[in-house]
C-alpha cells in the first residue's frame, strides 16, 4: 500500500508525484530544463526539502534511460572527463548539507537557487556577449558546483549549462553531453541518499504513479517541442519558477 509522508492527504502527494513524472518525462524529451526545474521547488511547498529533493532522484534516472536512448553518443566526452571528478567532491558536500542543515535552511537555499536559475534565463544572453576565453579550470569550477547544486537541490542544470553555453558547443553536442553528464551524476547521488536515509525502499514505492508518467513525458516532449511557441512557453515557466521561489522563501 502505497502512503504519503508526514501525514500529507494521500490523493494529493499521489496526485503530485504522477504529475511530477509527467513533468520529468516532458523535460527529458526536449522541453528542457527549465520545465524539469518546477519539480524539486513544487514537492519542497508541501514536503521537507531532502524528502522533496530524493523523490526527484529516481524520476531522473528512468528519465535519463529515455533521454540517453534518444541522443546517444551524440556527446563530447571531453568535458565529462573535465567536470566529473570535482563534480564527485560537490555531490558528497552537498549530500552532507542535505541531511544536517534544518529544513527551513534548505527551503531558502532551494528557493535562492530557483530565482538564481530565473535570473540565468533572463539575463543569460548578457552574459554570452561578454568576451570570454574558455579555460579548464573553468570546468573544475563549473563540475564542482554542478555536483554541489545537484546533490542538494537537484539544481545542477544551470551551472552545466552556464559553462556549456559560454564554450559555443553545437546543439547537437550540447544536448547530448549535458544528457550522459546528469545520467551519470544521478547514479551518482544514489549511494550517498540511500547510505544516509534520504532514498528508501518505502518511499521508492510511493513514485510508482509516476512511471507509466514518463515515457509519455518523453514522447509528448517529442511531439511538441518542434511546434510549441517557445519564447510563451519560458515565460509561463519562469514566472511558476519565480512563485515557486518566493513560496519557498515566505513560508
Amino acid at each position: 500500500m502505497l502512503t504519503a509522508p508526514n501525514g500529507v492527504d494521500p490523493l494529493l502527494f499521489l496526485a503530485v508525484v504522477a504529475f511530477s513524472g509527467l513533468i520529468i518525462g516532458l523535460s527529458k524529451g526536449g522541453l528542457g530544463a527549465p520545465l524539469g526545474a518546477i519539480v524539486a521547488p513544487m514537492l519542497a511547498i508541501a514536503f521537507p526539502v531532502s524528502e522533496a529533493v530524493s523523490l526527484v532522484l529516481p524520476l531522473l534516472i528512468i528519465g535519463d534511460i529515455f533521454a540517453l536512448a534518444a541522443y546517444w553518443k551524440q556527446w563530447d566526452l571531453r568535458y565529462l572527463w573535465l567536470m566529473l571528478p570535482p563534480a564527485i567532491i560537490g555531490i558528497v558536500i552537498g549530500t552532507t548539507l542535505l541531511v544536517s542543515l534544518d529544513n527551513r535552511t534548505l527551503k531558502t537555499v532551494l528557493g535562492l537557487f530557483t530565482l538564481f536559475f530565473v535570473a540565468v534565463r533572463v539575463f543569460g544572453d548578457r552574459l554570452l556577449e561578454a568576451h570570454y576565453q574558455p579555460r579548464d579550470w573553468h570546468g573544475v569550477i563549473a563540475g564542482a558546483i554542478t555536483g554541489l547544486a545537484s546533490a542538494l537541490a537537484n539544481a545542477g542544470g544551470t551551472p552545466f549549462t552556464i559553462y556549456m553555453m559560454l564554450q559555443k558547443v553545437t546543439p547537437r553536442v550540447f544536448v547530448g553531453t549535458i544528457t550522459l553528464y546528469f545520467a551519470i551524476l544521478n547514479v551518482l547521488k544514489l549511494p550517498g541518499y540511500i547510505s544516509t536515509g534520504l532514498l528508501t525502499w518505502d518511499r521508492l514505492l510511493t513514485l510508482i504513479p509516476a512511471l507509466p508518467l514518463i515515457p509519455v513525458g518523453v514522447w509528448i516532449g517529442h511531439a511538441v517541442v518542434k511546434r510549441l511557441n517557445r519564447q510563451v512557453f519560458d515565460i509561463i515557466l519562469l514566472g511558476v519558477l519565480t512563485l515557486a521561489a518566493i513560496l519557498l522563501l515566505v513560508r
